[in-house]
């Protein structure tokens, strides 16, 4: 997840005798990934910090500190294959997090209790659990109102959080870069404004008081609360996240837009957390970023660029995972992020062809995706959908698979199986991307004859008198700049107007 994004094509090949050495002998430098996996992997939660709350009015103001959890859930709708799937990703949103999940429990209800997210009954019971395995945290599956929250502590008596909060908590680990760390700090401000509470009745205490009190002079008179003075900090810190991700995103759309006018393909990998975006990204251009088996390992996006077997050169972009319910305050903050997919030629849409539910993945992603879209008011790039870890599959299942998405391309990042197939069908989409112009440059613009060469794929070339004739094959973007090069009355085909 590098901070900076990398316009040069710069083979990442290691001249080594083996594994570690080079022939000089020196130590074959890390990459960026493999340094950023051995600092998450350093990062240790301390065990045995008990967070029973003595006043569970602190709850919001103590630091989030996940360590031995109870997993609860409440089942509305869908299947019971769901609802369990549901569950099963709750709890490794709490091991990526850092925590340790020792039991779970759901309940099937119409909707959740407006009081305590559980009935009475449930919650009693959640206690019972709670005293029984020594958990020092409960996590809900879904998002809690702040009246859901203080109800529920009250009857468990240790700290509760929501699917929000953890994944909020798991952004705040990972972010590196100043844009998502701004980000996410925007995220979890937004989530927890509401949420604000204090040590019982300090948070009223006032500023103001009587002569000789803690006001003084300049201090007297009603003042405000200590809670209205930390929503104030927090509107103000926010306004300020706000400038900076919008000075950011200013600088995020000038790369871009010089990414567009280079007329080079735009290729956004996206999908489900964990589906193997950042694999398949290092399969395709061995970018080295980090890999590993959590969610939300990828927050800032990587761009490299890359050749293909036609020699077509083009720029792909690993970006943020989705989750299904992905919280509200998190696509808002990212939102400059997610738009790399709208100035796109193609979205690759990778599916984690181990996932019980591919189906259920295919759907968020594509929410996620239809909400940013229409907010940009833009289309939706195509999109070739690619099944990856078929290694972790029986064929049986591959079959299966296959049959139900016809149009997908099967791929092992893992082992490379089928990433040549995916390269021949990504230059077979991005050559019908193309379009066909005939057009009459004038021999001092050599620098368009060479984007033509470079970019496109000349069909007919000869040389008169006034320049050099060409039909050729072009990117959408070159083809708007050869427009009025269009010689003898003859129009660029299928080029802009």
């Amino acid at each position: 997840m590098s901070n900076s994004e990398t316009y040069e094509f710069t083979p990442a090949e290691e001249i080594t005798d083996d594994a570690d050495t080079g022939r000089n002998g020196w130590k074959a430098e890390p990459t960026v990934g493999e340094l950023q996996l051995d600092d998450r992997s350093a990062l240790r939660r301390v065990a045995g910090l008990s967070t029973e709350l003595e006043d569970v009015t602190e709850v919001e103001y103590r630091q989030l500190r996940l360590e031995r959890v109870v997993l609860v859930g409440v089942w509305t709708e869908g299947t019971a294959e769901q609802a369990e799937a549901s569950m099963a990703e709750l709890a490794a949103l709490a091991e990526t997090a850092g925590s340790e999940v020792l039991d779970s429990l759901v309940q099937r209800r119409d909707k959740p209790d407006k009081s305590t997210y559980l009935g009475s009954g449930k919650a009693e019971e959640l206690r019972a659990l709670v005293l029984e395995t020594g958990a020092d945290t409960v996590v809900c599956d879904g998002e809690l109102s702040p009246a859901q929250l203080t109800a529920l502590e009250k009857v468990v008596k240790v700290k509760v959080i929501d699917r929000t909060a953890l994944i909020l908590d798991i952004f705040a680990q990972h972010a590196t870069s100043r844009e998502g760390k701004a980000q996410v700090s925007l995220a979890q401000m937004e989530y927890m404004m509401p949420r604000l509470r204090g040590w019982g009745e300090s948070m009223s205490r006032q500023a103001g008081g009587r002569a000789g009190s803690n006001g003084g002079v300049g201090l007297r008179g009603p003042g405000e609360t200590k809670i209205e003075t930390d929503r104030r900090r927090i509107r103000e810190r926010m306004a300020k996240l706000r400038r900076e991700i919008r000075e950011m995103k200013t600088a995020r759309d000038t790369k871009r837009a010089r990414r567009t006018a280079s007329g080079i393909p735009q290729v956004a990998i996206v999908g489900y957390t964990n589906a193997g975006k950042s694999s398949l990204m290092n399969s395709l251009t061995d970018a080295g970023i980090l890999v590993q088996d959590a969610l939300f390992a990828t927050l800032d996006p990587t761009t490299r660029k890359a050749a293909l077997e036609d020699g077509r050169e083009v720029v792909f972009t690993d970006t943020v995972g989705f989750v299904r319910h992905l919280p509200t305050q998190l696509v808002e903050a990212f939102r400059s992020t997610l738009e790399e997919v709208t100035g796109a030629d193609l979205l690759l849409h990778v599916v984690d062809g181990s996932d019980p539910l591919p189906d259920q993945q295919i759907k968020a992603v594509r929410e996620v995706i239809t909400d940013v879209l229409r907010d940009t008011k833009t289309q939706s790039p195509p999109e070739l959908l690619v099944v990856n870890k078929i290694d972790a599959l029986d064929p049986l299942e591959v079959t299966r698979l296959r049959g139900w998405l016809p149009e997908a391309i099967f791929v092992s990042a893992r082992t490379g199986q089928g990433i040549e197939q995916l390269r021949d069908r990504l230059a077979e989409i991005l050559g019908g991307l193309d379009v066909e112009v005939s057009v009459l440059l004038p021999y001092t613009r050599g620098d368009l004859l060479a984007r033509i060469h470079a970019d496109g794929k000349i069909i007919s070339s000869e040389h008169e008198e006034t320049g050099t004739r060409v039909r050729a094959r072009v990117p959408n973007s070159l083809a708007g700049q050869l427009v009025q090069f269009a010689g003898a009355g003859e129009a660029a085909e299928g080029s802009p107007a």
